[in-house]
């Protein structure tokens, strides 16, 4: 689901209006929208909050249609006669990526060596699966126990199936994680947290 508002200036008694994302040679992209009632804020001057809905676990999406869209809008009015327009504004509409982490050994003894695995897959819309996403540049993020925060110790790329690997000296105990930063058609994520104890 992707929020969007607008506000709508005309002397003319409207109906569904809308935003809505295309490309050239007239693609459209939404599978549903929900559009709120006017809030008048001046004579002829609407703003308008909408939904638009995306959904490709329940409906047929094209891998290709991740990426860049223009924005638009349009409405009709009462009177059977309606326009359209165009800002130029581009948004990215991006397929879902997972990562997964393992640190190892659990306990460690200062000093030895961690070794931190994990993988990177994003989302198939045409096969509804999740699949490998190979030579993603990732982040290593440690934790100490207890801070609040985490900070970037290295960053590899994962190798052609989308593996991680990378080795670190165990200096104290905390939790380890990798973070993608995404793309313009693939979102960010962070795997969950493997905390080891260092003795």
């Amino acid at each position: 689901m992707a929020p969007a508002s607008f506000r709508m200036t005309t002397t003319k008694q409207g109906k569904w209006p809308a935003v809505f994302l295309y490309r050239s040679g007239g693609d459209r992209l939404w599978h549903a929208i929900e559009t709120d009632d006017c809030v008048k804020v001046g004579p002829g001057v609407c703003d308008i909050t909408e939904r638009m809905y995306f959904q490709p676990r329940e409906y047929d999406m094209r891998n290709s249609e991740a990426g860049a869209w223009k924005v638009g809008a349009e409405v009709y009015f009462k009177d059977g006669s309606g326009d359209s327009d165009d800002k130029g504004m581009t948004v990215y509409v991006q397929r879902n990526s997972r990562l997964t982490v393992n640190a190892s050994p659990e306990p460690v003894t200062k000093g030895r060596t961690i070794t931190v695995t994990g993988k990177v897959t994003r989302a198939n819309w045409e096969t509804r699966k999740y699949a490998s996403y190979g030579g993603r540049h990732v982040s290593l993020q440690f934790k100490p126990s207890g801070s609040t925060s985490y900070t970037t110790v290295k960053k590899i790329y994962a190798d052609g199936s989308g593996n991680l690997r990378t080795t670190v000296k165990a200096s104290k105990t905390g939790t380890w994680r990798w973070v993608y930063y995404g793309n313009t058609t693939t979102g960010a994520s962070k795997s969950s947290g493997d905390n080891v104890v260092v003795k």
